[in-house]
């Protein structure tokens, strides 16, 4: 056994690494090629070796593992030889060959055996791995060193942890991603959505605090995320309106010490106060937060300073906003600030400032490049289309937009302080015009004098109107353009049809691409009748500008006036489609499917329409009359009152409800329309008969008497009214009876006489014509003498030389009464055999 034993050399102690270059010579590869035995044993196996797995390689093999604790037998490398850091006989190679590695010599001291036999077996396995790898690389169709042919590798596990820290970094995420959805709902416009998960992300963040608390000290609390949450929810209170929770809110963020820039939103508070109408809390926030914001954020002091001025001005406290926008002014002058400015001093009245603050205001520097870098000085196409690419890009819009607010704030200006700065409206506008002439704005000085004749025409001061914008036919073809539109709008209103003419031709002549100018020539011509060519004026206007609404309102008219309903009705619903509440729009669409008959159509139009003007009375007519004519007289008689109601002098509707109560046999309710109708038209005797007439059948015979004796004196030739009279004290067995049929023999004559000389005149008038133009009078005349002969004439009983009765029978101009229900009794036709006799004394009740 002593043989099998080597022992270390204590001579060669500083040699650690002596050895390793010695190697069996079974471990030689170099000759495996010439190897026939070898090479036989791979062709042999070739093709029945198991495919390459995942498998550790060689694992077939029935050699053990060394462990960190010594093994039977080492780990070795596919070339015999030990493998690096594994364990050799209980003796750790160093991972290096620096001594410091923990590797000491008293490790190879030792003795170490070492079974031949063993390294023979070792030996031999390492020759059949070595050949297992062999054959794996050779065979098959495809060289694939890298086992890309096993598929894509499985997914990597997610770590799981169970520990505190992880579930409180899951749960701030989830904090962060709820914040984020609020945001994005509110943006979305779904404000209750964004409130609620505002409210989750609370919960869940104070959740995340106190588990915080439980672990870690209070200087690890992300207070970032705190007042993200709690600004975020405050921000969605206010979008609801939910004011009172959104100051709670903010004073939460204020009052805590540990928010750095939590005073900034006092602004915010004194934002919700302003909105909430108390000014004096508004302006108490807004000085608080002015105090804590330092002087290097100049805009936002600035922002702060204007709600505190507009504050100032909602209260009436006219001197603190002007001493609030004047410090503006002198620290960074803006438009908005230059116009309340203008807009205080106007309210104290002082002239001399409003100068002033004027001439600040055109001042006021726009930081806008003007159009002439839009045009190109040469003929390079690269140029010229980076130049068209530009005129309508996103800061192109943002200048246009610049310009046009500084321009409305300083026409409104001029309107607003012309009259109060000099003693005339004209001097006053015209300090306005030559201020603005001497300014950057020289343009809008024409617009300027334009707005000045509109003035005057507010001011019904037609005559300087005119004279002003005739001062504008020298000037460039724009404003003489706008002029001339307007001075022909002028003489359209005064019906002078020639002047118009001429002045929409040159405003056509100098801008054929005013879209206004284009209209009123079209205006022009549908005035003379011709239709046709009026509709071409108001289609090239539509060329031009095609949300032009006059000239499509226009257009609709001439298609309704050429009788080309569907053309009309196209244009007036694209019209309805850019103009929803136009109640002219809604009413010419109602009109015209009226027109079409479609009554249906019509009553929904209407409908629409009177939501946008409920107080129309023609509307509400209109209405009723459509359900009248469909029969639903309920709903007919609800819009005719409401049409009463904003309106009770229309005869019409009056007409109908007096009609509608005696339909429903209310003769005393149909009295007061009657009545009314009576004043409004006192020189119609119509409708004071037709008062008589509802005293009268409802049973009031003396009322009835009394309102036909009224009729009588101021109408004493009506005839229909003496036959009344002669019928009522006939009935009443009056006294007065003689002495109205005399009169109404009178009456009867008088107007015989008068019927006979219109008949006269009226043949004589046809047989002129008849001599003029042959037989085509005679027919007509035919038809005058049939109409005549309804009327009372010479052989009726009224007469003077007639000796016949007088008939009292007339035409009831409330029409027939109805007839009474018949009920199942038989009616009785026997008279009474004592009807005509004399009761006895003594038949006589005591």
């Amino acid at each position: 056994m002593m043989q099998n034993v080597h022992l270390a050399p204590e001579n060669n102690e500083d040699d650690l690494y002596s050895g390793y270059n010695d190697y069996n010579p079974m471990f030689d590869t170099e000759g495996l090629e010439n190897d026939v035995a070898f090479q036989q044993a791979a062709r042999t196996s070739h093709g029945r070796r198991p495919p390459v797995t995942a498998k550790i390689p060689a694992t077939s093999s029935p050699r053990p593992l060394a462990t960190g604790f010594g093994s039977k037998a080492s780990l070795t490398s596919s070339m015999g030889r030990p493998m690096t850091g594994t364990i050799q006989d209980g003796i750790s190679r160093p991972m290096t060959a620096v001594q410091a590695a923990g590797y000491s010599k008293a490790a190879v001291r030792g003795m170490v055996c070492r079974n031949h036999q063993g390294l023979v077996d070792c030996c031999h396995r390492e020759m059949l791995f070595y050949s297992f790898q062999y054959s794996v690389n050779f065979s098959g169709s495809s060289f694939d060193p890298l086992s890309q042919a096993r598929g894509p590798a499985s997914p990597l596990e997610k770590k799981t942890s169970d520990s505190l820290e992880e579930k409180m970094r899951q749960l701030e995420k989830k904090v962060n991603e709820l914040v984020e959805e609020s945001c994005v709902a509110n943006s979305c416009g779904d404000l209750k959505l964004a409130l609620e998960k505002a409210k989750e992300a609370g919960r869940q963040e104070r959740e995340l605090l106190r588990q915080r608390e439980q672990i870690a000290p209070p200087e690890s609390i992300n207070l970032d995320l705190t007042y993200t949450v709690l600004l975020n929810l405050a921000s969605q209170y206010v979008a609801n309106e939910m004011y009172a929770e959104a100051l709670t809110t903010y004073q939460v963020i204020v009052k805590n010490k540990m928010f750095s820039n939590g005073g900034i939103l006092k602004v915010n508070m004194g934002n919700i106060y302003l909105k909430q109408r108390n000014y004096s809390k508004a302006i108490k926030f807004y000085r608080m937060a002015l105090d804590q914001i330092t002087s290097s954020h100049k805009q936002m002091r600035i922002k702060i300073m204007e709600n505190i001025g507009v504050a100032f001005i909602k209260t009436g406290q006219y001197v603190d906003a002007i001493s609030s926008f004047e410090e503006i002014m002198n620290i960074s002058p803006n438009l908005k600030a230059g116009f309340n400015l203008i807009l205080c001093y106007f309210a104290i009245g002082n002239g001399e400032q409003m100068k002033k603050a004027f001439k600040n205001l055109i001042e006021v520097p726009l930081e806008v490049d003007y159009e002439d870098k839009y045009i190109s000085l040469n003929d390079d196409l690269h140029t010229n289309l980076l130049i068209e690419a530009i005129k309508n890009d996103s800061l192109s819009q943002i200048e246009r937009e610049r310009k046009s607010l500084a321009e409305e704030y300083i026409m409104t200006a001029a309107k607003l302080i012309a009259p109060a700065i000099e003693t005339s409206f004209a001097v006053g506008y015209d300090w306005c015009v030559d201020a603005v002439k001497a300014s950057h704005y020289v343009e809008l000085a024409n617009d300027l004098e334009i707005n000045k004749a509109t003035t005057y025409l507010r001011q019904q001061n037609f005559n300087q109107a005119l004279e002003t914008l005739k001062m504008f036919e020298k000037k460039d073809s724009r404003v003489k353009s706008a002029a001339a539109t307007n001075l022909s709008f002028l003489y359209y209103l005064g019906n002078e049809l020639e002047q118009a003419t001429n002045y929409a031709d040159l405003a056509v002549n100098s801008d054929r691409y005013n879209p206004a100018a284009l209209t009123n020539k079209g205006n022009t011509v549908f005035a003379n009748g011709d239709c046709e060519k009026a509709a071409e004026f108001y289609k090239e206007a539509l060329r031009n500008d095609s949300l032009c609404t006059e000239a499509l309102y226009n257009l609709g008219l001439a298609y309704k006036k050429l009788n080309r309903i569907d053309e009309a009705l196209d244009c007036f619903l694209k019209l309805h489609a850019i103009l929803p509440n136009s109640a002219q729009v809604l009413y010419q669409l109602a009109n015209i499917y009226q027109i079409m008959e479609d009554p249906n159509q019509a009553i929904e139009w209407l409908l629409q329409l009177i939501s946008v003007v409920p107080t129309d009375p023609h509307v509400l007519s209109k209405l009723g009359n459509l359900y009248d004519t469909e029969g639903d007289k309920s709903q007919a008689f609800h819009y005719y009152c409401e049409s009463y109601r904003y309106f009770p002098s229309n005869i019409e509707v009056i007409e109908w409800l007096g009609a509608y109560y005696i339909d429903t046999q209310f003769c005393e309710k149909a009295i007061e329309y009657f009545e009314r109708a009576a004043l409004i038209l006192p020189t119609q005797v119509k409708w004071q008969l037709m008062v008589a007439s509802c005293y009268r059948r409802s049973g009031n015979y003396q009322k009835a008497l009394e309102k036909y004796k009224v009729i009588h004196r101021k109408f004493p030739d009506n005839v229909e009214c003496l036959r009344f009279l002669v019928r009522l004290c006939t009935d009443m067995g009056l006294k007065e009876v003689q002495e109205y049929i005399t009169k109404l023999k009178k009456a009867e004559k008088l107007k015989e006489i008068r019927e006979q000389r219109i008949k006269s005149g009226r043949e004589g008038s046809a047989r002129s014509r008849r001599e003029g133009s042959g037989d085509s009078g005679g027919t007509k005349g035919e038809r005058l003498s049939a109409k005549l002969k309804v009327l009372p004439g010479t052989n009726e009983p009224y007469e003077g030389s007639s000796s016949k009765e007088i008939d009292a029978s007339y035409a009831d101009p409330l029409g027939p009464q109805p007839e009474r229900p018949k009920t199942a009794a038989r009616k009785r036709t026997e008279e009474d055999d004592f009807a005509d006799e004399e009761l006895g004394e003594d038949l006589l009740p005591e």
